[in-house]
């Protein structure tokens, strides 16, 4: 065997042993694994609610070519009017819960004023404000509300932890050097909460996606997903479409959650954390 083979079979056995590619191969086995049984499903029950796998994704090309007979909409409005509400809902959460949670973390004085009433809030599921928030913000804020307090405790209690975590060595440390309060809070507190933050991030990603289709389902203007597969199902009764919706939900779902989880990955293996 000469050289370059041996070479070649080093490379091979490298990258087979590279998690991203063992990561790969394990979700393409996984998700042919979960086609199958819902084909075999699907064929055994014979029921008009739930279409073949092949059926499903012919009506979610459809989707995404024509628009919907009844939302006169394609489905790229569907993901772009959900987006637009994702991120609106997300990001007013992640504004109110960093400074919430660094205070209610540092200040044991505004940790004892603010904690009960977070508890009081943060048992009742976010569902089951859409009726308020829907009356008192209509149909356009009223879902991106019901993000914002999905999205906001998962948050909220990972910086609050990330803060509780810091070592008092550390702080000790950089008092003793002669920092000040404000110094040890933007250079010692903050940096260490990081990777608890975005673990949050990635936790409420996956909250939010669930949120924004159950308040489309009820109420909202202008489409989306959660719109759009409440009206496919229950006013239209076209099951292969709403299946469409719910694997578009399913896919960006994976797509944020596997994007945060990669950017902790990389945040945590810059700080040295495991």
């Amino acid at each position: 065997m000469s050289e370059k083979d041996v070479g070649d079979q080093g490379r091979v056995r490298e990258l087979l042993n590279k998690p991203l590619f063992k990561n790969a191969i394990a979700t393409i086995v996984s998700l042919t694994m979960f086609i199958l049984t819902w084909w075999l499903v699907a064929i055994w029950a014979d029921l008009v609610y739930i279409p073949t796998p092949g059926e499903a994704f012919s009506a979610l090309v459809d989707s995404f070519i024509h628009e919907d007979s009844n939302l006169h909409i394609t489905m790229w409005w569907n993901i772009y009017a959900s987006l637009k509400r994702f991120v609106l809902g997300f990001a007013l959460a992640l504004g109110l819960a960093i400074p919430l949670g660094l205070a209610m973390g540092y200040s044991k004085t505004f940790e004892m004023l603010a904690k009960p009433v977070v508890e009081v809030f943060r048992p009742i599921p976010p569902i089951a404000w859409v009726p308020l928030f829907i009356l008192i913000f209509a149909y356009f804020w009223g879902p991106v509300m019901v993000i914002f307090m999905g999205v906001l405790f998962p948050l909220l209690s990972n910086i609050y932890f990330g803060v509780k975590s810091v070592p008092p060595i550390l702080i000790d440390a950089a008092r003793t050097l002669g920092a000040t309060r404000l110094h040890i809070f933007t250079k010692v507190v903050f940096p260490y909460i990081i990777p608890f933050l975005m673990t949050g991030i990635r936790i409420g990603m996956g909250i939010g996606w669930m949120c924004i289709v159950a308040a489309e389902m009820i109420g909202v203007e202008g489409g989306g997903l959660g719109y759009y597969i409440s009206m496919q199902a229950l006013t239209l009764g076209v099951y292969d479409r709403m299946f469409a919706g719910m694997i578009v939900v399913a896919v960006l779902g994976l797509l944020t959650t596997g994007l945060m989880q990669y950017l902790e990955n990389v945040t945590n293996r810059r700080m040295g954390i495991r």
